[in-house]
């Protein structure tokens, strides 16, 4: 039998129970800090020792989520959450931030490390990169077809987790900014206010061209098993009990080989947005992936909840145990148990006495001692010494086996994980020469004159086309997915044609540039939030870095290390990352012509850009800071990312730039002043 794994979701304790008394492998659940549910109840530090105590009494593992982006003044929190974790016996981590990956591989080296998904590794080369870097487990994206995943399978150095039920976020994890932007509620620090689920809609097409049907793979399991996946991951830490026991089950049915069509329609009803899409996994996207929360989505969960809760109301008796009885005259009464590996030996204070009318049988004690039901334990071998024509009460032969059960059932903590405290210190910035970098979409917008440019950055492929100097750097897309091979050979001639660097959003990118031999550059969508990450890509090698756009000014100047360092300083932010062209809902991309946006519903609109088979939802405003470029500090560059504008427009806007000018129009400050929760 394949070692298949299935992971619910745990908001709370009683999730927990449901999901272990319905089947569950593990569960995945977080502390009141650090984790992407925040608004989930989440977990004291007591009540996760309790938890993991509970769970491991029946074979079901914990992995505790410690999964967003950390600020330099929080790490060291998050490493004393760590070594909370390593205290309650917690089985592995998951993890998004590099510099916290770094903390725990050095503070708990026995603590194995599962990359989160929205760490957004895609590719090979970015899961031989988590293994060099410590982990033992990537969590792969929703995204990705079954073609794509069963490569990875056969090119991955550590296991690999999908999701198989659960809401789809319509922007690749860890690369959507949207919820920030709008509200300061950032998805990577586990606060997304779920802006996807509003009215943005493409010209002609549902008027939630956001919004995604709830995935479900259940039936595809084994196959996935076989393909090489060993976790099968269940979304919903912010969903009630029922709706855990209901896809928790159907998983374990699905792996069992039983078909229970009533129950699946019952997953549909406790949860769902118009039903199930399985269009990542076909690879067959498009409208008919899309769906919304329905009112008869919302009245069918009411008729199925008590129903549901049977599937979790007793415990699972999944521990045997085996009991040693002896009756003997003279002698007081006992009974040895074991299970688990534990022994227990319990002796009453009474004697077998002789029978005056009905003596006690071996049958009647064997009776007594299986009436396990109501626990965790199954009766297995009873072996019993009993002298003939003797009278043992009943009574006696319970309080015995419920003390031995009780004693069982509390000896032993969960296995305590190696902990030690340990300072790294980072130098603070000292800053150079503060640079220009202009980054473009279309090269037809590039300006004759670059005096005043330390770099252009243009599209990878595309580089052939600029007029050729050292200064010309190429961005790696952030959705590559199954384009890797495509996409190295394209460094390759880069790097043939004259480039020496290239930038990536991603450790995919960045892995796939040094294969290359190019020098690397982290880009937008690297998300480095501290100190501890940045010095990570440092001593991985990479050139500069990209510092990430949630952090406020303040935040930015206070990181240390000494790699170059920048800010996003004006353009479009893009918002979401998408392999679902929005667009596409409402028109063909020959319509479209490049030209697609969304609107919102004061309407406001948003660009699209696309590129290799993904799409950028841009900012309806771009961010501007030429006026403010004073108060931009310890910063040895700052970036300019023009997607939108042409050539005249891009020379009007470095200008501004270079002498300080004023805004023209619309535009926002971004995120450099009040940065995310």
């Amino acid at each position: 039998m394949m070692n298949i794994e299935i992971l619910a979701p745990a908001g709370s304790m009683e999730s927990v129970i449901a999901a272990v008394r319905s089947g569950a492998d593990a569960v995945y659940l977080g502390t009141k800090d650090f984790n992407a549910r925040r608004n989930a109840e989440n977990f004291s530090f007591d009540e996760l020792k309790d938890t993991v105590e509970y769970c491991h009494k029946h074979g079901v593992k914990v992995h505790l989520a410690l999964n967003t982006l950390i600020s330099d003044g929080e790490l060291d929190d998050a490493q004393d959450a760590v070594r909370l974790a390593c205290e309650a016996g917690v089985d592995a981590i998951i993890v998004q931030d590099l510099g916290l990956a770094d903390i725990i591989h050095r503070c708990a080296p026995d603590m194995p490390l599962h990359a989160s998904t929205q760490m957004s590794v895609q590719t090979p080369a970015g899961l031989k990169k988590l293994k060099k870097l410590g982990f033992t487990r990537a969590v792969l994206p929703r995204e990705l077809s079954k073609e794509e995943i069963k490569n990875l399978c056969e090119n991955s150095p550590i296991e690999l987790e999908c999701f198989v039920h659960g809401a789809l976020c319509m922007c690749v994890s860890g690369q959507c900014y949207f919820s920030a932007l709008l509200g300061s509620r950032s998805g990577n620090r586990g606060a997304c206010a779920q802006p996807c689920r509003l009215p943005f809609g493409a010209p002609y097409g549902t008027g939630h061209d956001l919004s995604l049907k709830d995935l479900s793979l259940v039936d595809y399991i084994r196959e996935m098993a076989e393909m090489g996946v060993c976790s099968f991951k269940i979304e919903g830490r912010m969903k009630r009990p029922e709706y855990v026991a209901a896809a928790v089950k159907a998983c374990r049915n699905s792996v069992d080989g039983i078909l229970d069509n009533e129950l699946r329609s019952d997953l549909r009803s406790v949860f769902s947005r118009s039903g199930f899409t399985d269009g990542y996994y076909k690879n067959k996207l498009g409208i008919e992936m899309f769906g919304t929360r329905q009112k008869d989505d919302v009245t069918a969960a009411a008729a199925v909840l008590k129903k549901l809760e049977k599937l979790y109301e007793k415990e699972v008796a999944d521990t045997k145990i085996d009991f040693a009885f002896t009756g003997i005259l003279g002698e007081p009464i006992s009974l040895a148990a074991q299970a688990d590996g534990k022994n227990v030996f319990i002796e009453s204070e009474t004697q077998p006495q002789p029978a005056l009318n009905k003596a006690t049988t071996e049958d009647s004690v064997r009776t007594q001692l299986e009436k396990c039901g109501g626990t965790r334990f199954y009766a297995g071998e009873i072996d019993i010494e009993l002298d003939e024509g003797v009278f043992i009460p009943v009574s006696e032969l319970n309080k015995l086996r419920r003390e031995a059960i009780e004693k069982l059932d509390s000896s032993g903590a969960s296995a305590v994980k190696t902990f030690k405290n340990e300072f790294v210190s980072i130098k603070p910035h000292s800053n150079g020469k503060k640079r220009l970098i202009c980054r473009f979409s279309d090269i037809e917008s590039i300006p004759e004159n670059w005096d005043y440019i330390e770099q252009v950055i243009v599209p990878l492929g595309m580089e052939k086309n600029v007029k050729k100097s050292v200064r010309v750097s190429v961005e790696v897309p952030r959705g590559i997915f199954g384009s890797y091979e495509k996409i190295l050979r394209q460094l390759t001639e880069a790097k043939e044609y004259g480039i020496t660097e290239a930038w990536a959003g991603t450790l995919d990118g960045i892995a796939l540039i040094q294969k290359a031999g190019l020098k690397a550059n982290a880009f937008f969508g690297s998300n480095i939030f501290n100190s501890r990450s940045l010095k990570v890509l440092e001593d991985m090698g990479v050139n500069k870095i990209l510092l990430s756009a949630e952090l406020t000014m303040s935040q930015a100047q206070a990181v240390g290390g000494e790699a170059p360092r920048g800010i996003f300083a004006y353009g479009r932010l893009p918002l979401m990352l998408t392999r679902n062209c929005p667009q596409k809902n409402g028109k063909s991309c020959a319509d479209c012509k490049q030209n697609g946006k969304l609107i919102d519903r004061r309407g406001v609109e948003f660009p699209i850009e696309c590129r290799m088979g993904t799409n950028d939802i841009l900012n309806s405003v771009p961010v501007y800071m030429a006026d403010r470029l004073n108060e931009i500090r310890n910063m040895d560059f700052i970036l300019l990312y023009f997607t939108k504008e042409d050539k005249e427009n891009c020379a009007e806007i470095i200008s501004s730039y270079i002498r300080s000018g004023k805004a023209k129009g619309d535009f926002t400050r971004g995120l450099l002043y009040r940065g995310v929760e």
